[in-house]
């Protein structure tokens, strides 16, 4: 058991224990006022009762047996046990229910003082007591025989506090245990996220956490899951560069090795030669590293690093007129970066004039809310199958691995760039012979 779990578990049982304790405290307050007031409401009915028999009640120095006589009737027409005392204390009568509830209970009664000294005891209704305990006034009940009420009832409670306390440990008990399930799966479902996460940090990049649920743990783990699939593409992205990257450099530095090797002693024909080889494989060294730099800043980006509004027809018009290429359209206006964009038709205008010869055109056209940049020549073409491999770096056509200047990552860094627009790229065959190239923007209003 990890100790979030038991965390988070004595916490739930602590805030419990708190709540009931709370609960408890003020239930047994409202109790003690509720019988407060209760006690309150039946010494004001006593009295009350006291008042009303003292005006029928013979007076003191009157005949003990007038007065007997006057309390029993009262206490058959009120339906109470009632008792009298002189003003010495000594008793003068008592109903046969009175002497019978004290017989029983041992209880006195309620004593209401009369205004010539004289006491009247009226029973209690709705006593409680334990059956040897102690009493209000000092007595106690007789052993073996309960206690009985006003109203005829037989109590036998549990002590004060006893009940409401042994309610409130069931309570805690039940909830206490029934909370663990639910916090042991919590932390079961985190703990197996973190296993997940040091699993994809050993290495196993391919490694996914199970989503389950719709809450805030699956939440979590579907971003982890979002997140490695992202660190997985760009690490094999890279793996990939690197490793063609490599391949690639490999030519041009084993011809500038040969070439330096042999320029010593060459002949002064032979030594332009070599160092013209050595300039183009220096060029051609550039480009390619200038090309693996962009491609790799490319995969780390998420959006634009900054969005203008870019002309597409004077962007096109200035890349054409570098090669010499035709170009129709209409004014057009996206955002985006003017440098990528700029470096993405480059790219596409040096491929058609690399392998489709003088016959090169741009057009720019409006496709709804897009618009369409298209670059076609007239060179051999790329059969349908290969329409697609031919945007993934470092491919390039069979036959032309040896062309001059191609390193195979121009197309790769098109799409690229199309895509960190909002746009894509595609490959088609032109009507007539040769290839057209469509990159496809979202068009400002």
């Amino acid at each position: 058991m990890g100790t979030l779990t038991l965390r988070i578990y004595l916490t739930v049982v602590a805030v419990l224990l708190l709540f009931a304790f709370g609960s408890g405290w003020l239930f047994q307050r409202q109790i003690e006022q509720e019988r407060t007031r209760a006690d309150s409401v039946l010494s004001e009915r006593m009295a009350a009762w006291g008042e009303l028999i003292q005006r029928s009640l013979p007076a003191a120095d009157e005949p003990l047996a007038d007065q007997a006589q006057a309390l029993r009737e009262w206490s058959q027409r009120l339906r109470l046990p009632l008792a009298l005392d002189d003003t010495r204390g000594e008793r003068i009568a008592a109903s046969d229910s009175f002497l019978r509830r004290e017989s029983e209970a041992s209880i006195r009664g309620f004593p209401v003082r009369l205004e010539d000294g004289r006491t009247l005891w009226v029973m209690r209704p709705g006593l409680r007591r334990s059956p040897d305990g102690p009493r209000g006034d000092g007595a106690r009940a007789p052993r073996g025989k309960p206690p009985s009420g006003f109203d005829g009832l037989t109590y036998r409670p549990l002590p004060r506090g006893i009940g409401l306390l042994v309610v409130l440990v069931v309570l805690f008990v039940a909830v206490a245990l029934g909370a663990w399930p639910v916090v042991r799966r919590l932390t079961r479902r985190l703990n197996a996220l973190k296993q997940g996460m040091e699993t994809f940090g050993a290495g196993r990049l391919d490694h996914r956490v199970e989503v389950a649920g719709r809450d805030e743990v699956a939440a979590v783990a579907a971003s982890f899951n979002q997140a490695a699939q992202r660190i997985e593409t760009l690490v094999r992205s890279h793996q990939s560069l690197l490793a063609n990257a490599s391949h690639e450099l490999r030519s041009p530095l084993a011809r500038m090795k040969m070439a330096v090797a042999m320029l010593q002693d060459a002949a002064p024909e032979q030594r332009e030669r070599l160092k013209r080889e050595i300039n183009a494989n220096i060029a051609e060294l550039d480009a390619l590293v200038e090309e693996v730099l962009l491609a790799s800043r490319l995969d780390a980006l998420n959006d634009l690093e900054q969005r203008d509004q870019v002309d597409l027809l004077g962007l096109a018009a200035e890349e054409a007129a570098r090669v010499d290429a035709t170009l129709d359209g209409t004014p057009l206006t996206v955002m985006g970066d003017e440098r990528l964009l700029r470096r993405a038709l480059r790219n596409l205008l040096e491929n058609a004039k690399r392998y489709g010869g003088d016959d090169v055109s741009v057009t720019i056209v409006r496709a709804g809310q897009t618009a369409e940049l298209r670059v076609c020549d007239r060179g051999p073409g790329v059969p349908e199958a290969l329409r697609v491999r031919i945007f993934e770096p470092f491919y390039r056509l069979p036959g032309h691995a040896e062309h001059a200047g191609g390193v195979g990552l121009g197309l790769s860094l098109v799409k690229q760039i199309a895509e960190r627009h909002g746009g894509s790229v595609r490959c088609e065959a032109r009507e007539g012979g040769g290839s057209c190239f469509a990159i496809t923007l979202p068009a400002s209003a």
